[in-house]
């Protein structure tokens, strides 16, 4: 992530954090105001009351996602979840449900009042198999070949540098593991204007990659079988607020990019090479969980 950008998000999460401890306001994901509140269409009614009963209000209030990949990784019992930009902690948390006491949900953010929310969050419901990471979606802390399943949620757009990001996610996931995020995408072409804007990029729009692309970054690091699915298509009049938070005329931009900017989900796989490795007689790698190892 460029610095600029990487200031900005930080600013910007860092803000949306403070709101939500000192007035319990939902966070917003439409630019830098935050004033879209529960009528932001990216991050509005993401999650069933079911999976966010038991966790702490904060926690729902503080999601600034487009999706649930919770609800659509398929995490295992006994499997080792990292959510990228973890935020206020509700996919950590909710990953942690789904892998049981023998497994472990680590996330990862780089705003100080994000993971001092997210780590409140842990304590109050008595999470033990939790923990939260300070550091950068470019330079993951994990070793190589230490997670099952790499999450996400609308934050790789963010980054400048999404190949760094996708090699990042290659080289700490296990032979097999799988990368299930979800982010905004674009089927067609944005305009420049809505590319350069900075409050869009914040807004989880301007940054996103096109489909075609996101699939070639994906096989270029190591991947294989890359997919994309939309979950949500957005419409012209979804894309007004953040239109006008960037000072572009809502009217022609709105028009430029009804039905282009979707929320979807993203799966991918790391070859199972050290599985054939060691059938072929030769020693495989040995993998452990971030900081369980020297």
């Amino acid at each position: 992530m460029s610095n600029g950008v990487r200031e900005i998000v930080r600013e910007r999460y860092g803000q949306a954090a403070l709101r939500v401890v000192e007035g319990q306001e939902k966070a917003s994901c439409c630019g830098t105001g935050g004033s879209c509140g529960s009528t932001d269409p990216i991050t509005r009614d993401l999650y069933d009351a079911v999976s966010t009963s038991e966790l702490p209000e904060a926690a729902v209030l503080a999601s600034l996602g487009c999706g649930n990949p919770t609800a659509l990784a398929e995490l295992g019992e006994g499997e080792v979840v990292l959510d990228l930009g973890s935020g206020g902690g509700i996919d950590v948390l909710l990953s942690a449900k789904r892998v049981g006491p023998s497994g472990k949900a680590y996330g990862l953010d780089m705003t100080d009042e994000m993971l001092d929310l997210a780590r409140r969050n842990a304590a109050a419901i008595g999470a033990t198999n939790v923990e939260f990471l300070k550091g950068h979606i470019e330079e993951i802390p994990p070793p190589d070949d230490s997670v099952d399943v790499i999450i996400s949620n609308c934050v790789i757009n963010l980054s400048a540098d999404k190949r760094q990001v996708l090699k990042e996610a290659f080289r700490v996931l296990k032979p097999g593991g799988r990368f299930a995020v979800s982010d905004v995408v674009v089927n067609g072409e944005v305009p420049a204007e809505m590319r350069r804007s900075m409050e869009l990029w914040v807004g989880c729009v301007a940054g996103a990659l096109e489909v075609r692309e996101f699939e070639a970054l994906l096989r270029e690091a190591g991947f294989e079988d890359p997919s994309i699915e939309p979950t949500r298509v957005y419409r012209a009049e979804d894309a007004h607020g953040f239109i006008e938070e960037a000072g572009l005329d809502v009217a022609a931009f709105g028009e430029a990019v009804d039905g282009k900017i979707m929320a979807a989900f993203v799966r991918a796989t790391k070859p199972a090479e050290a599985a054939v490795t060691a059938d072929s007689g030769a020693p495989a790698r040995a993998c452990c969980a971030p900081g369980c190892c020297s």
